[in-house]
């Protein structure tokens, strides 16, 4: 499946990645000059990416990550994340989009408790980016063509060795968890205010928007919500707007 770009009537996603019983998908998703990014959005479901060719960049959690081919990322459930193609390059990547009650996180077991329900709320923050030179790249490397093989060739009982794989995932993530500290904390506050704006913006944007209205909704002076909107965004929030009336049109 190419997914050149995800749903954006909100930044929350609200598609259905996999079936209800199996709710897991592959897609392959290329960007160019003519569909150059994802815009920002977050949804219910973590993400396992593998950069095949090209250049780009991800933001996730408000940081921002320059990736190339063979650069994994993971992402979990919840957290704010776009990707923007580098110009005149084409950006191809597959991605594992999965539930983490597909992997038991709603079951009132060790597993759950200790891991799998701590990371999918935050709790405990995994790295993002795993380049050549990360510790766990070649491991989850070796994961990543295991999941490729399994889910192409769908032999009997490949939901089974799949989802021992994703547990697999989580288990070499644990050891590069940090609980989260006063600036995890901080961040996740920083991504709720924009988040607010951001779904505002989406609903509004065909109406007139002042900067001292979204300044008003994160509770911030007009002069700290532009600073704060172009760290974060990498963009003025005018030029944001007038971005998102264009894509609307």
């Amino acid at each position: 499946m190419n997914r050149t770009s995800l749903p954006a009537p909100e930044q929350k996603e609200h598609a259905r990645h996999g079936e209800q019983l199996f709710p897991l998908q592959k897609y392959i998703t290329t960007l160019d000059d003519l569909h150059p990014s994802v815009s920002a959005h977050w949804h219910e479901e973590a993400e396992f990416t593998r950069i095949l060719s090209g250049s780009g960049t991800y933001q996730i959690q408000l940081q921002h990550y320059d990736v190339a081919a063979g650069d994994l990322l993971f992402i979990p459930p919840a957290l704010l994340h776009a990707i923007t193609v580098t110009p005149r390059e084409k950006l191809c990547t597959e991605t594992y989009v999965f539930h983490m009650h597909f992997l038991g996180a709603s079951t009132a077991d060790i597993c759950s408790v200790q891991y799998l329900t701590p990371l999918a709320t935050a709790k405990l923050s995994p790295p993002f980016f795993f380049d050549a030179r990360h510790p766990l790249h070649d491991a989850l490397d070796d994961l990543f063509n295991d999941m490729d093989t399994l889910h192409d060739d769908a032999a009997q009982g490949y939901e089974l060795l799949l989802k021992a794989d994703f547990l697999r995932l989580i288990a070499l993530l644990l050891p590069c968890c940090n609980a989260a500290d006063e600036d995890t904390r901080l961040h996740m506050e920083y991504t709720a205010k924009l988040k607010t704006v951001l779904e505002y913006i989406d609903a509004h944007y065909a109406e007139e928007l002042s900067i001292a209205d979204l300044a008003f909704l994160c509770y911030f002076s007009e002069y700290h919500f532009m600073r704060f909107f172009k760290r974060f965004m990498g963009t003025s929030c005018l030029n944001y707007i007038k971005n998102l009336r264009l894509e609307k049109a």
